[in-house]
């Protein structure tokens, strides 16, 4: 039986100075953005594009409130994640809960795991454990931050640096809108930034423990998250307006 072989993190790409062109831009942009804005958030996984938001905030000074969404189901290696990125960096990041109930309902429905049987499934369990959190976590905030990029999935290749939260009606931006993968590994490789755990083990893309799996290598990076779906059906519903 052959064994698959898993994606592996790029080889940097990039020459010093245009990682440091980029790591300018990046900087300007969070600044920009506390600047005109007076409560930004920003929602971190801890995966890569995350750690790498994060590391840019610190290394800014830029006044942005960090929290996680701890769904219940993630992996230990993401809830183990938390504590080591507090540390690295000397912050606090606020873990944000699901409701008992919000979760019991959804239990109750279609069981613990009745995800895996369809979108309408799928999109209640990402309801109860991840929007109605993190619309519990915006609250008061006049703008939020995300790690998203346009390589990352067909559904994310109109992404722009600012667009209007139009479920929430803030501000929201994608300061990574228009990095590659390429240039995420090698800022992490130049910036000493930490690694989650899983990125060593062919995980690309890092979400809830039963909804998140290896890619091989050529698939796409986000084919490892709701696998059993189609293409189209990569998000949780936290970057869908509604």
């Amino acid at each position: 039986m052959i064994t698959p072989e898993f994606w592996s993190i790029p080889a940097r790409t990039l020459s010093p100075a245009e990682l440091a062109q980029k790591s300018t831009v990046l900087k300007e942009r969070l600044a920009e953005i506390v600047k005109r804005f007076s409560d930004v958030r920003f929602a971190t996984s801890l995966a890569a594009e995350d750690m790498v938001v994060t590391d840019a905030i610190q290394k800014a000074k830029a006044n942005i409130k960090l929290f996680t969404l701890a769904t219940g189901r993630l992996h230990q290696e993401t809830v183990d994640m938390v504590k080591t990125t507090e540390d690295h960096y000397g912050v606090t990041i606020e873990k944000v809960y699901p409701q008992e109930n919000d979760v019991q309902a959804f239990i109750d429905q279609y069981g613990m795991n009745g995800f895996y049987d369809g979108e309408e499934p799928k999109k209640a369990c990402c309801g109860a454990r991840k929007i109605k959190p993190l619309n519990a976590a915006l609250q008061g905030a006049d703008a939020w931050i995300t790690g998203q990029r346009r390589e990352q999935s067909t559904t994310r290749t109109e992404l722009n640096l600012e667009e209007l939260d139009d479920a929430r009606g803030i501000a929201k931006f994608n300061p990574l809108f228009d990095w590659s993968e390429a240039d995420i590994w090698a800022y992490i490789k130049q910036e000493n930034v930490p690694i989650h755990p899983l990125h060593l083990k062919g995980y690309p893309s890092i979400g809830c423990e039963p909804c998140t799996r290896q890619v091989k290598q050529g698939e796409d990076i986000r084919a490892g998250r709701w696998w059993w779906l189609q293409s189209d059906s990569k998000e949780c519903g936290l970057h869908v307006n509604q």
